[in-house]
């Protein structure tokens, strides 16, 4: 009872060494998942073909949808100090500059407005990327695939496979005092 009304403080720099470590986690562990519930999915007329290679699409897909997340949570001050450190600890771990790696995620960031527009839903945009990052349009039947749109269903389904990909903030915060360093 006592461990549920005691907050643990948690600053940017450990903040954030969490929030790499369980994408790179979520990534490493829920990518082969995904791609078998989209090899079942009834909405495709033949199997997908889902390349291993697009393990690191699906990772930068979660990264840019769940940091877009932080302005609902944080203070501006505090998400640009969390998304630096972020960044600068992704870029360490890909090996590449965290200037190349914030290129990288706004990229797909653009990629995801791009294909979820007019909406502004980052969930249903992280849908919308997967379907589109994984070519799954040649798997549909004519009619979607003449479209060159999701079907609703498989849109669905997807919707709901995303939102255990997303960083759970209200539980976050009901263990954690946040502060910046």
């Amino acid at each position: 009872m006592l461990g549920s009304l005691i907050k643990r403080k948690i600053d940017t720099e450990k903040f954030s060494n969490v929030f790499v470590n369980s994408m790179l986690q979520i990534s490493d562990t829920g990518f082969e998942d995904l791609c078998e519930m989209i090899r079942e999915d009834s909405a495709f007329v033949s199997m997908p073909k889902i390349d291993a290679k697009l393990s690191d699409q699906f990772l930068l897909i979660l990264i840019s949808g769940n940091l877009n997340y932080l302005s609902d949570y944080f203070e501006t001050a505090e998400i640009k100090e969390v998304k630096k450190l972020i960044i600068q600890k992704f870029a360490l771990a890909f090996d590449v500059s965290p200037d190349e790696f914030e290129q990288l995620i706004e990229d797909t960031k653009g990629f995801i407005s791009q294909v979820n527009h007019p909406s502004k839903n980052m969930r249903y945009g992280m849908s919308k990327a997967i379907f589109h990052q994984f070519e799954l349009n040649q798997y549909q039947e004519d009619y979607f695939r003449s479209m060159k749109t999701p079907n609703p269903l498989f849109l669905k389904r997807m919707d709901d496979i995303m939102q255990h990909f997303l960083w759970n903030w209200d539980q976050f915060f009901r263990k954690h005092k946040f502060h910046l360093n």
